[in-house]
């Protein structure tokens, strides 16, 4: 018989050939998925997004009186320090109009467009802050509370808030249809209402550098916002506006190309700077946390300063010895956004001293968190102890005067001779309770349904008289 022969095998370049075009087929369908997946070009009316944006910029009428009780609304909670309030004022806050309309107006080369936003912008400043600044001007609570010194200095946070608020909204306008873009103005309003509430308080009691830096933050924000609009109009492909010059049409398509420019390079710059400020506040936080420990030594605070490149931190206990100390610095060297920086220890020659090394200020922030830990204690007990006294009265009869009561029953209830009080305590070996008990004696010529009539009666006077749910009658004849 003649022996089969094994199958040959495939040769490997042809195997390499067969995954390369199964690697190719699986690239292109990702590709695809991603594309149907994320693709909002399709779906977008560019005509109506445009009529929308412009009708969005005006401020008069009902959006001016808006805003102003919005601005009134967020400077109420920024005064209290309430998150909740100063979200419910950015739910009614329409102050997204004339910011997105610049972005937009640069990307389609609409002068008129861009004219008329920034003069409702500045209507809207101007509007926002003096509300802000009559609220705090005649509000009777002047001091800091951290939602104000939030809005003190852009973070990276801010701006990166600024950024996806500001895309989340210009791409729920290009959509076809309805989306509720007041609810992503949301967004926008988080980026801007605060700062502007914190110029007029900075404004309202003279402090100046509160005034400048929430301005400062509101216009990066704003920057941040109108770039967002800009860069997804030029994205989806939003057409030009045609002049009859042609000229003319260049001369402006050169100025606003010009003015994304000048507002894009330094935007860049600012989110770059923030960027590593960030960074370097960060990288602190992480070597302190995890290099800087010392047996019996408890760091009780620190700083990291960006602009002077220094972090210092204040010890209280056993001596840090100076060769731990340079192990230290040599540590932090090895990080690349600490490379430069200086690390200074504070800290007493023996235990006893260390106090006296700490400044006033930061005394003063010890003994202030020690008082608010405290305060916060003793309100805790207190409402402990009025609930057990509140519970205490109800079993000792201390809620009403027996001897007023007995009169009261007595006009009342003409047939009874004799009351009498006491506390009943009762168990059903699972639960124990103290029920009020009232011993009845009525008069012999009470009888039949009479009695049983005036018994039922007197029993639901008592529970209402004395706010009871419980209370045991025992009726006596």
């Amino acid at each position: 018989m003649q022996e089969q022969q094994a199958p040959k095998e495939e040769p490997k370049d042809k195997l390499s050939e067969n995954l390369s075009k199964d690697a190719k087929q699986i690239r292109s369908q990702a590709r695809n998925f991603l594309s149907r997946l994320l693709d909002i070009r399709p779906d977008t009316d560019r005509e109506s997004t445009v009529e929308a944006v412009q009708k969005d910029i005006s401020f008069k009428g009902h959006n001016a009186w808006i805003l102003i009780f919005s601005i009134f609304v967020a400077s109420i909670g920024l005064n209290v320090s309430s998150t909740a309030v100063v979200i419910g004022a950015m739910l009614i806050s329409p102050l997204m109009g004339p910011i997105v309309g610049i972005g937009m107006a640069v990307a389609i080369n609409d002068v008129d467009t861009l004219r008329r936003s920034f003069v409702n912008l500045g209507i809207m400043v101007g509007l926002s802050v003096l509300t802000a600044t009559v609220y705090f001007f005649i509000s009777p609570v002047k001091n800091e509370t951290p939602e104000l010194v939030a809005r003190t200095y852009p973070t990276i946070l801010d701006v990166l808030v600024a950024i996806f608020g500001g895309l989340a909204l210009i791409v729920a306008k290009t959509k076809r249809g309805t989306i509720a873009s007041v609810i992503l103005g949301v967004a926008i309003a988080t980026a801007l209402m605060p700062p502007l509430c914190t110029v007029g308080y900075g404004i309202a009691n003279a402090k100046w550098e509160y005034a400048l830096g929430a301005l400062y933050l509101f216009s990066i924000n704003a920057v941040f916002i109108a770039l967002s609009t800009f860069v997804v109009a030029k994205l989806l492909g939003f057409p030009l506006v045609r002049y009859a010059n042609s000229k003319r049409r260049k001369r402006i398509a050169q100025i606003a190309s010009t003015i994304a420019i000048i507002v894009m390079i330094p935007s860049v710059v600012l989110f770059v700077k923030l960027l590593r400020e960030q960074v370097y506040h960060s990288k602190a936080e992480e070597f302190i946390a995890n290099n800087l420990r010392y047996n019996g030594a408890e760091i009780i605070k620190n700083t990291s300063d960006f602009k002077d490149k220094e972090i210092d931190i204040y010890f209280i206990g056993n001596p840090v010895p100076n060769a731990t100390i340079e192990t230290w610095k040599s540590q932090m060297k090895e990080i690349e956004a600490l490379a430069g920086a200086e690390l200074i220890v504070h800290q007493g020659a023996d235990q006893s001293q260390d106090m006296d090394m700490l400044s006033s200020q930061l005394r003063s922030g010890i003994l202030e968190d020690l008082y608010v830990k405290n305060q916060e204690v003793m309100a805790n007990k207190d409402k402990r102890i009025e609930l057990l006294e509140k519970e205490l009265s109800k079993y000792r009869g201390e809620k009403f005067s027996f001897t007023e009561l007995s009169k009261e029953a007595k006009i009342n209830y003409e047939d009874i001779k004799e009351i009498g009080y006491s506390n009943l305590m009762t168990t059903n070996f699972q639960k124990t309770d103290t029920i009020p008990t009232f011993t009845v004696t009525w008069d012999r010529d009470l009888r039949g349904d009479k009695l049983k009539v005036q018994q039922d009666k007197f029993g639901q006077w008592m529970k209402v008289r004395l706010k009871l749910d419980t209370v045991a009658i025992k009726n006596v004849r």
